[in-house]
């Protein structure tokens, strides 16, 4: 960079990223000088190297941001609630599971049962249904609920994708018609008499021939 760069000549490129051809190194170093910057090489093993005038500070920056950057993998997280969960701590668990949904992680939905609740499954089945509700529009459902030994067990995944703005979505379904009531009480309506129907005329006979 700047100074340290001991090769004569070199293939320039512009702070904006215009080729400048090939030129003298002090020249590149005038250069870059005047316009507060730096001269950085970027690929030393072309043959003269090629350098670029830019700002070696926001380089580096970038470069240690983009490092730090990783790709986000997605988890498996659990909530767990029981039959007799009181509304206030059910709430507590669905906002928890939107969090998860939101940080693009999967969520399994536990329904533990413990002695003689196994009695009475459907009191689980109803905080299940509970908690698949209030996320209906949060996620979609990769498991229905099932299930596994003393434990009921449903899995929600991220939605994908969201539909775009603007009615790109699929057409709504039409209105199926509501069936006609009869009254059985009601008169009849009158019908109309058909039509009369004029026979066509008849055909004249021909005339005889002239003599």
């Amino acid at each position: 960079m700047n100074e340290r760069i001991r090769v004569p000549q070199i293939r320039l490129i512009g702070a904006e990223g215009e080729p400048l051809g090939i030129i003298a190194t002090t020249q590149a170093l005038e250069m870059a000088r005047g316009a507060g910057l730096d001269l950085v090489e970027v690929a030393d093993r072309e043959k003269p190297p090629v350098c670029k005038i830019m700002d070696f500070g926001k380089f580096k920056y970038a470069q240690s941001k983009k490092s730090h950057q990783k790709t986000h993998q997605q988890k498996l997280k659990e909530i767990r609630v029981r039959p007799k969960t009181g509304d206030h701590d059910i709430q507590t668990k669905i906002n928890q599971a939107r969090q998860f949904l939101e940080h693009n992680d999967k969520v399994q939905v536990n329904v533990l049962f413990r002695g003689r609740e196994m009695q009475h499954i459907e009191e689980g089945q109803r905080v299940m249904n509970q908690v698949l509700e209030a996320l209906v529009n949060d996620c979609k459902l990769e498991m229905p609920a099932k299930m596994e030994g003393k434990r009921m067990v449903a899995l929600l995944a991220p939605k994908s994708s969201t539909p775009e703005k603007g009615g790109g979505g699929a057409p709504k379904p039409r209105p199926k018609p509501k069936p006609a009531v009869i009254d059985p009480n009601a008169p009849p309506k009158p019908v109309a008499p058909p039509a009369a129907v004029t026979a066509p005329p008849a055909a004249k006979p021909p005339a005889p021939p002239k003599a």
